[in-house]
């Protein structure tokens, strides 16, 4: 037991350090869920509101692909759990990758962890403490999306399943993350590969619950939603992740007793000798850097413009006489159910195209802590530019996602019948959502300039715009209140007409915030608290 002396002190310090990320992950997640069951309550308050939603689902596939199986949606804890599905899970997954990630590779690739092996501390004793942090987050996580659903008054039986399978899927992918983390010396490297699992995962989930279901007892996500929460539970299926889980960490363990300290398994093949010509810019290498940020964030915001446009058609029969979705669609103006819908889909594309945005500000004051912008800055490059490199990706990143979700959503609008001319209507009606989106990527950047250990407070502002503009109407929130999210400020296109005062005064909000942050980053100190 001597590789595993220090484990506990080890724990105790994680805790301590990563609390507030810890607490971040797992508030946010159980918001999510309690959100979802909230409205989903209030949209859908009799049978014969939850028998035509679920008869809407059950043809289109679409929905099953990016929800999850057909599974009691005639009820309204089997709404939940589709509601909330394949998506919650991904969140699950990506939350255990990240973090164990963070705790293992890139605490050894930093050189923390060889501080830390300095000191009388077993071979083995940083990994074991990761994974007991993660999983017990996963294992907090599951019985709080549990409790929540109970206090939702769903079933019993349903609300632990739901809780378990999250747990378990979070759990499963812990194990992903330590084998990958032994098998290369990159943290890039590490979580990008078991984020490739977790999207193959979701890819073969989706492919199977179009079908006949077959596929999906190739993915682990499957096995999750196999569980059946509130449609008649399955365990064993969960059972099944808990035991690969157990095979993935005792090959991380036997991995990590065979490979140098600081290396992995896989040798990193050799750069070329000289750099490409479009990393000898700060410009350059800020693409480079978040190429992939950019990429991923892209095309699930045209995913999701593909499965909201897909159901436009349908959106009269999929209302129905459902007096609460009308209420909240009506909110819009007087425009048509469909054109609210639209403008509502648009509202939820917007949200998430802020996401790159904000983490690439993010990724800023990582550079920052991790002293590689101040190698730099040791070089010919002004502070300012060197901000502004990231900022204008992440700008643009967000301005493609917007984009790319417009694009998705009248193309599978004009699919299903709303004719072509949907797609450069849906394309211009996106745009309108920009200036709120760069508003937000303003205050992120002004934070990183002004109290950089704050940074990722601009998280915190999104999820408030997000709870604003879905459940702003079903918690009856006051108006001075739903007002302080920008994106109530944006006109509602193409539900409402364009307007220049708003957009002109979102985007000098934007250039105020901006230029905010360049000004204090400029006269601060690198690596400032």
């Amino acid at each position: 037991m001597t590789s595993l002396r220090g484990t506990a002190p080890l724990v105790r310090l994680i805790l301590v350090r990563d609390r507030v990320r810890l607490l971040a992950w797992m508030v946010g997640l159980v918001a999510l869920v309690v959100a979802t069951a909230a409205s989903t309550k209030g949209l859908y308050p009799t049978q014969a509101d939850l028998d035509a939603v679920a008869t809407a689902a059950h043809d289109n596939p679409v929905a099953l692909a990016f929800n999850g199986p057909d599974q009691a949606l005639d009820t309204m804890g089997g709404q939940v759990a589709f509601q909330v599905g394949a998506f919650g899970l991904l969140l699950v997954g990506l939350m255990s990758i990240l973090l164990l990630g963070r705790l293992t590779r890139t605490e050894e690739d930093s050189g923390r962890l060889e501080l830390v092996r300095s000191m009388p501390v077993g071979r083995h004793a940083p990994l074991a403490a990761g994974l007991l942090v993660v999983i017990g987050t996963d294992l907090v996580l599951g019985a709080a999306v549990a409790v929540s659903l109970l206090l939702e008054e769903l079933p019993t039986a349903g609300s632990i399943t739901f809780g378990v399978s999250f747990a378990a899927f979070g759990i499963l992918f812990v194990g992903v993350t330590a084998v990958t983390a032994q098998l290369s010396e990159n943290p890039r490297v590490t979580t990008g590969a078991a984020g490739a699992v977790l999207g193959a995962s979701f890819v073969l989930r989706a492919a199977g619950d179009m079908g006949d279901g077959t596929l999906s007892w190739l993915s682990p996500m499957g096995w999750a939603q196999k569980s059946r929460p509130y449609a008649g539970e399955v365990w064993w299926p969960l059972l099944l992740c808990a035991a690969i889980s157990a095979l993935l960490v005792a090959g991380a363990t036997a991995l990590a007793a065979h490979r140098d300290f600081g290396a992995g398994m896989v040798a990193p093949s050799p750069g070329p000798a000289t750099a490409a010509p479009g990393l000898r810019s700060p410009l350059g290498l800020a693409i480079r850097l978040h190429r992939g940020v950019v990429a991923w964030w892209a095309l699930a915001a045209f995913g999701l413009g593909l499965v909201y446009g897909s159901l436009t058609q349908s959106i009269e029969d999929f209302i129905g006489d459902n007096p609460a979705m009308e209420d909240m669609l009506a909110a819009l103006g007087g425009a048509s159910l469909t054109d609210s819908y639209l403008a509502t889909s648009l509202l939820i594309l917007a949200l998430l195209a802020t996401g790159p945005a904000l983490q690439i500000v993010q990724r800023l004051r990582t550079e920052e802590t991790e002293l590689r912008a101040e190698v730099v800055l040791a070089t010919g490059t002004s502070r300012p530019r060197w901000v502004a490199s990231h900022l204008l990706v992440a700008l643009g990143a967000s301005a493609l996602a917007i984009l790319l979700g417009g694009f998705g959503l009248g193309l599978a609008d004009a699919a299903v019948g709303g004719g072509a001319r949907q797609v450069p209507r849906l394309l211009g009606a996106a745009l309108a959502y920009v200036p709120a989106v760069w508003l937000l990527t303003g205050i992120a950047v002004a934070l990183f300039g002004l109290v950089p250990r704050w940074t990722a407070a601009a998280w915190v502002l999104l999820t408030a715009c997000l709870v604003i503009a879905m459940l702003g109407e079903l918690l009856d929130l006051p108006p001075w209140l739903r007002d302080l999210s920008p994106f109530q400020h944006t006109p509602a296109a193409p539900a409402a007409a364009m307007r220049a005062l708003p957009l002109g005064v979102l985007s000098a909000g934007a250039l105020a915030a901006i230029a905010v942050g360049m000004v204090s980053f400029q006269r601060r100190d690198l690596a400032a608290a």
